[in-house]
């Protein structure tokens, strides 16, 4: 029999279990566990044996089912009534899974991502409806550089970062604005300047896409703002609560966003879709009998489908063979089309560079970790953790 979770830190540390085993001992369904992984409360792996399959570690079970013999009050986890021993609470204001729907402040995503702009969103996001932090600001002079629009983009916030005063004592309309000028240098770094028109319509410029099209591009940069709560917010928000500028936050939050299995998801999926438009149907058979799955197909967070993917595709007239790389893929994983893939097809619908996709999140993602920011600054509690020691002893 495998020995259970409530053994001592040390025989779990190291240890992965099936699903079957988690299920049985927190009692939550499938849906709830996918959630707690794709939130960072238990990290996950392929199991060596089998690729489709996955492994949970144990002491993150454990110190969920508030077994284990470690003090674990320091754990910071994500925002739920705190009914399990150990928890810290974090309150945010900024976003919410509910009922397989995400809301920005109580607004459905997908209905808002219809009409709504980038700088709508943010203020929503930032709390500013009554204010406009955007409103008169210009282009600087002196445009960050780097041989990419990703390299273009993270020295533009890394500037804001290195610029902006510690946010300790700052008023909150301060903040926003901060919050707001470095909004608007990264999309110049990456768009090059030019009129002031909305983001959307400065990025649609710079990757000389056609005007009619810039609703997609908007459409898309909304719906990647935030998804609740996951490392990258928790980054965002342990730099923000030690006093860093909301650029400097957003910072931690949006490097964690570059290399998070997210962004490796998104990747593949880009890469996925560029492979399978010229064979869709053997693009899915060769990637289920090679991986047993599709990247950017499916979703733990929304099992059932991702509203932002059905929001994102629903108001477009893709192509033929666009067309066919989603039924096919479908067909083949039984899995419903994700939100990265559904960014990497909308990337080609829109004739973006390669990475467009990418770049497309990563803006979008700074909206909503700017917002975490604000919000941990403004009105967020102490964020309180503890390393706890489990090298050699002396």
């Amino acid at each position: 029999m495998t020995p259970g979770v409530s053994e001592r830190d040390g025989e779990t540390a190291d240890r992965w279990i099936p699903r079957a085993e988690v299920l049985s001992l927190l009692g939550v369904k499938t849906q709830t566990l996918y959630a707690y992984v794709s939130r960072g409360r238990i990290t996950a792996r392929p199991d060596p044996s089998d690729p489709r399959r996955s492994l949970y570690a144990a002491a993150d079970v454990a110190r969920l089912k508030g077994a284990s013999s470690g003090d674990a009050s320091g754990i910071v986890v994500p925002f739920e009534p705190p009914a399990v021993k150990g928890e810290a609470l974090i309150q945010s204001k900024v976003s919410l899974i509910s009922d397989g729907r995400l809301y920005y402040r109580g607004r459905d995503v997908a209905q808002w991502a219809q009409n709504a702009t980038l700088e709508e969103t943010a203020r929503l996001l930032w709390g500013a409806e009554e204010t406009n932090p955007f409103a008169g600001l210009g282009v600087r002079v002196d445009s960050a550089g780097g041989a990419s629009h990703r390299a273009r983009l993270f020295a533009a916030l890394a500037r804001r970062a290195e610029e902006e005063p510690s946010s300790i004592d700052r008023s909150p309309d301060a903040l926003k604005v901060d919050a707001a000028v470095a909004m608007n240098e990264v999309v110049d770094a990456v768009s090059g300047p030019g009129p002031r028109l909305f983001f959307h319509q400065r990025l649609a410029r710079g990757w000389k896409m056609l005007e009619r099209d810039s609703v997609h591009l908007r459409r898309a940069l909304v719906l990647a703002a935030d998804l609740d709560l996951d490392p990258a917010v928790l980054a965002t928000r342990a730099a923000a609560s030690g006093g860093a500028s909301p650029a400097g936050a957003a910072f931690a939050g949006l490097a964690t966003v570059a290399g998070s299995p997210g962004g490796r998801t998104l990747t593949r999926a880009i890469a996925y879709v560029a492979e399978a438009r010229r064979d869709p149907e053997g693009a899915a058979r060769r990637r289920m009998a090679a991986e047993g799955g599709i990247p950017g197909f499916g979703s733990e967070t929304f099992p059932h489908g991702d509203p932002r993917a059905e929001a994102l595709l629903a108001l477009v007239d893709l192509p033929t063979d666009l067309t066919a790389v989603i039924r096919e893929a479908e067909a083949a994983s039984g899995q419903r089309t994700g939100f990265a893939a559904a960014l990497a097809i909308m990337a080609r619908r829109l004739d973006l560079p390669r990475d467009g996709a990418s770049d497309v999140l990563l803006i979008g993602r700074l909206t909503g970790l700017m917002a975490h920011a604000l919000d941990q600054i403004i009105d967020g509690s102490p964020i309180r953790a503890r390393l706890r020691y489990v090298g050699p002893r002396p």
